[in-house]
């Protein structure tokens, strides 16, 4: 049984792994050096993984004292840590010490999770190996997904599924080991996305009360037990990650309803859609806010197995959903899923979004309610999963029509190839020189000095990534109110206002990109580093990349 178990999960795994590096291509093809380099969050994404990966093998401690905004302090708790996509690429990068290699790792390790999660869930609801396969490739290459691949803590979705496939596990059979499950799976989705985490707790708080009610439940100390004992593994093991967002908070940062409204879905966002199959249509709408269409596919097969369930409640009063193999109140708990999450989706306008907010301590940390749009993907496929399982039963080569299934969700939602993806840069000279050098703070020019521009830091520091020296430079949800203040002055380096500030921040390295200035611009720096010529000792001065030594102060 074993056995068969672990032969199962290969062939799940390897066949995920193969649609993967198909849907994505060409990913695969160039791994080591392609990557979202056409936005400042892909930068962002690729330092940030980066930096965890190798904090956890150098120095775990330090974890959240990230070498940005030196000389801030928990500057990684400043936005997402992205702490489980670290984890995953720390023996990528350990070995390689290639951003773009670790990164793309975690990339093909989340679809491939993503497949999993899905299958394994259908499976345990409906006990049909086709359906599930159907269900995997519905879920994990959903449109939300690939239209999100500068965002790989969006991409980590697969915590969604095996969550709630140990909720329901537990709830079947309580034991302590099956509550330690979920509590351990809500903590890994929390670290790999704290939306996602936030989302599968709400949805195992609902289910918990759901099931109480259904089952009878409610009367049981058992039941209440161990739902308690999986909320207090999970919280304990979540808690001393949290607390350097508290700390954050405590320092001014918060989301306000306004941030929540100005990234909240709107009715266009429900159509719109990353697959070329769906690409025709984005013309006919205007404005849409975000990328949630979850599919052709799923959205019929979903609403199918919706319509049973109502069907089933005419038809039938016992337990079981009559021409489904779903639980009649696990479906109607995923219809409740899905109209609870769309309405969500829609921001503080809406209603429901604001009341969370208002009640639910967490929600002042996020800031896209649109996000929640993968939750209404998730039940939809579950549904579809229940109707597709019963359809499959009564057809005499049910593996062949699964297999048709699909090729026809493949055609659906495929958005291969990935034009988004770029090759990088070569590694400049400068950044292969600091790696050598004695540790010392580092700062980047041109230093962008208006809010619009502050996203350009983020290739500073993706170049920090060749050398983890401190980095003065810095860009993040949370910009610290000491490093706005001195942007301007900065700007204008070398002068004598923009020594005193390095020197009131230690720095010790500077860098700068020629090719960052115009004509204009650069002419004058030129003349302003003969000027400041003997407190700059010039290490590498190859292309358009400089790197100099503070080596004394103007008085």
């Amino acid at each position: 049984m074993r056995q068969r178990g672990l032969a199962e999960a290969a062939v799940v795994v390897t066949g995920a792994l193969i649609l993967t590096a198909a849907l994505t291509y060409p990913l695969v093809a160039r791994i080591d050096r392609i990557g979202r380099v056409n936005t400042a969050d892909g930068f962002y994404a690729m330092w940030n993984v980066a930096w965890v990966a190798d904090a956890l093998i150098v120095n775990p401690s330090r974890l959240f004292d990230a070498n940005i905004f030196y000389p801030a302090r928990r500057a990684l708790a400043f936005s997402e840590a992205n702490i489980g996509a670290g984890a995953v690429a720390v023996p990528v990068w350990g070995f390689t010490g290639n951003p773009y290699l670790a990164h793309n790792s975690v990339v093909l390790f989340a679809f491939t999770m993503g497949v999993a999660g899905a299958y394994y869930l259908a499976r345990y609801l409906t006990g049909s190996r086709e359906a599930a396969a159907v269900a995997g490739v519905l879920y994990a290459f959903c449109p939300f997904v690939f239209a999100r691949t500068a965002h790989i803590q969006l991409m980590m979705t697969f915590g969604l599924p095996f969550a709630m496939l140990a909720f329901h596990r537990l709830v079947d059979r309580r034991t302590p080991g099956r509550a330690a499950t979920l509590g351990v799976v809500l903590w890994v989705q929390a670290l790999s996305c704290a939306y996602y985490g936030i989302f599968a707790a709400l949805m195992v708080g609902l289910g918990t009360f759901v099931f109480a009610l259904t089952r009878g439940l409610w009367r049981s100390a058992s039941y209440w037990y161990h739902i308690g004992l999986a909320a207090a593994v999970s919280v304990a093991l979540t808690a001393p990650f949290f607390v350097p967002y508290v700390q954050v908070q405590e320092e001014g940062f918060a989301r306000t309803l306004d941030d929540a409204r100005q990234y909240s879905a709107n009715a266009g966002a429900w159509l719109a859609s990353s697959a070329w199959a769906h690409r025709w249509w984005l013309p006919s709408i205007e404005g849409f806010s975000e990328v949630l269409f979850p599919g052709i596919l799923t959205t019929a097969l979903g609403l199918w197995g919706a319509l049973a369930l109502l069907r089933s409640r005419r038809q039938a009063s016992g337990a079981e959903v009559v021409g489904a193999p779903l639980p009649r109140d696990v479906a109607g708990f995923y219809v409740a899923v899905v109209v609870i999450a769309f309405w969500a989706s829609f921001g503080p306008d809406a209603g429901l979004y604001r009341l969370l907010y208002e009640t639910v301590p967490v929600f002042s940390f996020l800031r896209a309610p649109a996000r929640i749009g993968i939750v209404v993907t998730l039940g939809l496929v579950v549904l579809a999963s229940g109707a597709l399982a019963s359809w499959l039963r009564r057809r005499p080569r049910p593996a062949a029509w699964a297999a048709a299934v699909v090729a026809l969700a493949l055609l659906d939602l495929n958005a291969a190839p990935l034009t988004a993806l770029r090759e990088g840069p070569p590694v400049a000279e400068a950044y292969r020189r600091l790696a050598t050098l004695p540790r010392g703070a580092v700062a980047e020019f041109p230093y962008y000095y208006q809010r619009s521009d502050f996203p350009r830091h983020a290739e500073y520091m993706f170049g920090s990534t060749y050398h983890f020296q401190p980095l003065i430079n810095g860009y993040s949800d949370h910009i610290p109110a000491e490093w706005r203040a001195t942007v301007v002055p900065l700007s204008s380096f070398p002068t004598r206002e923009a020594f005193a500030i390095l020197g009131r921040l230690n720095a010790r390295y500077v860098v700068f990109h020629l090719n960052g200035y115009d004509r204009r611009s650069r002419e004058r720096l030129q003349d302003r580093l003969i000027t400041y010529g003997q407190y700059l000792k010039p290490l590498v001065r190859e292309g358009d990349v400089w790197l100099f030594e503070i080596v004394d102060w103007p008085n």
